[in-house]
């Protein structure tokens, strides 16, 4: 009933998530309501949303969900917040944030940078140089996503908080009018 007439194919999905015909202003409105309208209370939405935002800064690609999850449930955040929080790395931003955490990794082990030369990048040279690489991004994650997680935990908790406030003020606000207008709050 509610399907489409023709099904999407995969380049439409891979198109929507580079640069989306709604636009990105409406995309981040409709994430802003997706992620208040999460069910829990603010704090466990904003602790596994921010967990999810913090795993994303390590450089275990493959394991941000799990990681994320997990972080979520020792403290007693919100799972599906967490894997909405991974959302924070992403092919636009991991160059980024592995370019960060690999110069922070080696400023804090004292050691010298590898010369990457990127016209001769591969997986093979990774893969011969996996060591000299994967330590200091580690090292340079781990601080990295101590300082994410409280700088999306604690604003993102009092947004939520407000959000939910408004929310529940609307949705009684409106059930108040219902039944002042004679109705009983519910669809005939």
């Amino acid at each position: 009933m509610f399907k489409r007439r023709r099904k999407r194919q995969v380049h439409h999905h891979v198109r929507e998530a580079v640069w989306p015909t709604i636009g990105w202003r409406r995309s981040a409105d409709y994430f802003k309501h997706r992620v208040g309208r999460l069910p829990g209370t603010p704090y466990s939405i904003a602790a596994g949303f921010a967990w999810g935002a913090a795993i994303s800064c390590t450089p275990f690609m493959g394991l941000h969900i799990i990681g994320s999850a997990i972080g979520a449930w020792l403290t007693r955040g919100s799972v599906l917040a967490a894997a909405l929080g991974t959302l924070v790395g992403n092919p636009w931003t991991f160059p980024f944030i592995w370019a960060w955490i690999y110069t922070l990794g080696v400023w804090i082990l004292g050691r010298d940078a590898i010369e990457l030369n990127y016209q001769h990048l591969s997986l093979s040279y990774l893969a011969d140089n996996f060591w000299a690489i994967f330590v200091p991004m580690m090292v340079g994650g781990v601080p990295t996503a101590l300082v994410v997680w409280a700088a999306f935990f604690f604003p993102l908790r009092a947004m939520v908080a407000k959000y939910q406030l408004i929310r529940r003020a609307r949705i009684a606000a409106k059930k108040n009018r219902d039944i002042s207008e004679g109705g009983t709050g519910a669809a005939v």
